[in-house]
């Protein structure tokens, strides 16, 4: 009987063990439930979006187009359910990102419409750039807003040797024309581009821009060496204060950008210099020409050789249309034979160096178009080749050390480009019959 009662006991604790097991799911069968508990409270996958320009375009329709000519916002957005009064809130609320007054003829543009019988525009984005492009929002409360494209840039090397124009030698081996510009634009004081002579060469390290895999232009020039007329010229770009101009200086720290530019003009050729002893070809005598002329396309722009005040901007029968500008108490400069003045340009005010102040033209006692350049020294009409200008102010001290360091590690860079060999000049010479040779790399 006491065997029973034992056998009954542990029988009783096993169905208590069943039982609690059941209940707390912790003894039996643990991997179906967690198995079962996963299952049920997995949520589905969200499903991906469609974006463009950022966008979510799940439930709307694309439609890409071109600015046609003459074709104002109005005449865009109307077909898409678009009412004036809201075009016209649109231009004035856009008046600070992107003026819509701005649109190009034929540059892209896309409408984000829905998917109904209505077509209502919901998106208008002008794509003017490859740098950025600009969305009008077109909901509710109508927003505008400018999006810039993330840039990547890529830093190159290039060296080359000029035997016609510096323009032949960047255009013809296909070399990004930019670096033409920037060229001038950093030896506009020191290099006379006009005389350039047949084997000045030139090394450069630049930045390449480039926006998802394609190049879309050149950024800043950070050094370069112009071998011009048997003499090396440096320029190491260092942006260490605003004040400091076009931020490049040469190898010893001083200032690239002197008091006044070596010409008016771009990319002309001098077509008749200062000369006393000149046959004037409309007068058809002798007759002193007191200035330089610069030949270029009608329309050119003529900039300001340096800062000052106009205290001219007239036409006389001889000069045609014409601008005088004092510099100081010493220099003044003249531009002729103007097709029109810059806007803005008149007597009395003050303009700096590198600003528009005409385009060139052949008014006046002229044969064709170009600018006559007069300058003038102590009230007295001088050869501006000649004259040995008054240089800029130096870099402050405080920052010639640091400079040393960063320009120190930018020659060695530039020191090792290397030109191209005598005998692979003469080849490529004869195969391109052309005026330029180039090799190119990728910095270290």
């Amino acid at each position: 009987m006491a065997i029973n009662k034992q056998r009954l006991f542990i029988l009783v604790e096993i169905i208590l063990i069943v039982l609690l097991s059941l209940t707390t799911g912790s003894y039996f069968l643990p991997s179906l439930d967690k198995a079962a508990s996963s299952i049920s409270s997995a949520e589905p996958p969200a499903p991906e979006h469609e974006y463009l320009y950022d966008i979510i375009i799940d439930d709307l329709n694309v439609e890409e187009h071109k600015i046609e000519k003459n074709q104002f916002l109005s005449d865009i957005l109307l077909p898409y359910n678009i009412n004036y009064q809201t075009i016209d809130k649109l231009a004035k609320k856009a008046e600070d990102v992107f003026d819509v007054r701005k649109l190009r003829t034929d540059k892209k543009y896309t409408i984000l419409c829905s998917k109904d019988s209505t077509r209502t525009a919901q998106y208008f984005i002008y794509d003017p750039s490859p740098y950025f492009y600009v969305v009008y929002d077109l909901r509710d409360d109508l927003n505008v807003y400018k999006v810039d494209r993330p840039i990547d840039i890529t830093v190159k090397t290039v060296s080359g040797v000029v035997y016609t124009s510096l323009w032949n030698a960047i255009a013809d081996n296909k070399m990004p024309w930019e670096l033409a510009v920037e060229l001038e634009n950093i030896y506009g004081w020191s290099v006379d581009f006009h005389h350039l002579q047949e084997g000045d060469r030139f090394k450069l390290i630049y930045e390449e821009e480039s926006i998802e895999g394609e190049t879309v232009g050149v950024g800043t020039i950070r050094a370069s060496l112009f071998e011009h007329r048997e003499s090396d010229v440096y320029a190491f770009y260092y942006p260490k204060d605003d004040k400091f101009g076009d931020h490049y200086y040469d190898e010893n720290a001083r200032p690239l950008r002197k008091a006044f530019l070596k010409s008016p003009v771009k990319y002309t050729r001098i077509s008749s210099p200062y000369n006393l002893r000149r046959f004037h070809p409309v007068l058809k005598r002798v007759r002193p020409h007191l200035g330089t002329d610069y030949a270029a396309p009608h329309g050119t722009p003529i900039y300001a050789v340096a800062d000052g005040n106009v205290t001219k901007a007239s036409y006389t029968k001889g000069n045609g249309r014409y601008v005088k500008i004092k510099h100081d108490k010493i220099y003044s400069t003249q531009y002729l034979h103007m097709s029109r003045f810059a806007k803005g340009i008149k007597g009395g005010v003050h303009v700096k160096q590198g600003d528009v102040i005409g385009y060139v033209g052949s008014t006046g006692l002229a044969t064709g178009p170009h600018v006559c350049f007069r300058f003038w020294k102590n009230g007295k009409q001088v050869d501006h080749r000649r004259e040995k200008l008054p240089p800029p102010e130096p870099m402050p001290k405080e920052y010639v050390e640091e400079f040393n360091i960063h320009k120190d590690s930018l020659k060695i860079v530039l020191d090792k480009i290397p030109y191209l060999s005598e005998e692979e000049l003469a080849k490529r010479r004869e195969l391109l019959n052309d005026s330029t040779y180039v090799v190119e790399g990728i910095l270290p």
